[in-house]
């Protein structure tokens, strides 16, 4: 069948048009990825490779072995009880992950904030009834015990807020890993430059930061950029220097 007159000129005017758009798009694809450099540069890895759920379990866990160390008269109650409560509130979330129906992220991030308050109350409490007992222990013979007691309490201190840094950074690990994430409570070195590398931090890093934060009492290379943040690295600080300077100085004999 041969095709009208007309209808060789409609196609012919279609194909004009087509190739006429498709020269417009290639020369403005430049100006578009200097504009969008986020859609076609930042790309990151999923969420699930990014930050495995197991991290900050570990890490809370380690941390219930920690306080079930210390002596008895600066616990709120037995030693152990941090470790057996963060067993109940993680038990059911491990047994639907095994069974292959896992938690929603919201109920994750809500059964990780009730972690971080719990183990926070406690290691707060340690450190006050530390203090309050502390005239009525004798030097000589507790010299070593509280030696042991502040680096026990110093450790538990960068781990909790090590923790608190992974939590709360970016709205949680998960938006981190979400494409064309930028920093917003935390700004690593990595990340001065805009992130054009896809840098994504881990849980080293941020308990790099806790560790920094305790040692140096103020930031080293990383920089808190929102109110929560800097509120967060002020307790800590603030937790570490009384550890640092009034413990420890009084198991050696200057205050």
């Amino acid at each position: 069948m041969r095709l009208s007159g007309n209808c060789t000129h409609t196609i012919g005017r279609h194909k004009i048009l087509i190739l006429w758009v498709k020269g417009i798009v290639i020369q403005a694809m430049p100006q578009i990825r200097k504009l969008s450099p986020t859609v076609f540069n930042h790309r990151v890895t999923q969420p699930a490779q990014v930050a495995p759920l197991w991290v900050s379990t570990v890490a809370t866990l380690i941390f219930g072995v920690l306080y079930a160390i210390l002596p008895e008269h600066i616990t709120p109650g037995p030693s152990w009880l941090p470790l057996l409560l963060e067993l109940l509130i993680i038990l059911p979330g491990t047994i639907a992950y095994l069974l292959q129906h896992p938690f929603s992220v919201r109920t994750n991030r809500l059964i990780a904030f009730c972690l971080l308050g719990i183990i926070t109350i406690f290691l707060i409490s340690s450190v006050v009834l530390l203090i309050t007992t502390l005239p009525a222990r004798h030097q000589g013979r507790d010299a070593i015990s509280l030696l042991r007691t502040a680096a026990l309490l110093w450790s538990s201190n960068v781990l909790v807020f090590g923790l608190w840094y992974w939590e709360i950074d970016g709205n949680g690990p998960h938006r981190r890993a979400e494409i064309g994430h930028q920093a917003t409570d935390f700004l690593f070195p990595q990340q001065a430059d805009g992130n054009t590398k896809n840098w994504v931090p881990h849980f080293l890093d941020y308990l790099f930061l806790g560790f920094t934060g305790a040692t140096a009492l103020s930031p080293a290379d990383t920089y808190p950029l929102s109110h929560r943040a800097k509120a967060l690295m002020m307790v800590e600080a603030l937790i570490a220097m009384v550890i640092l300077t009034v413990l420890i100085g009084r198991a050696i004999n200057i205050v």
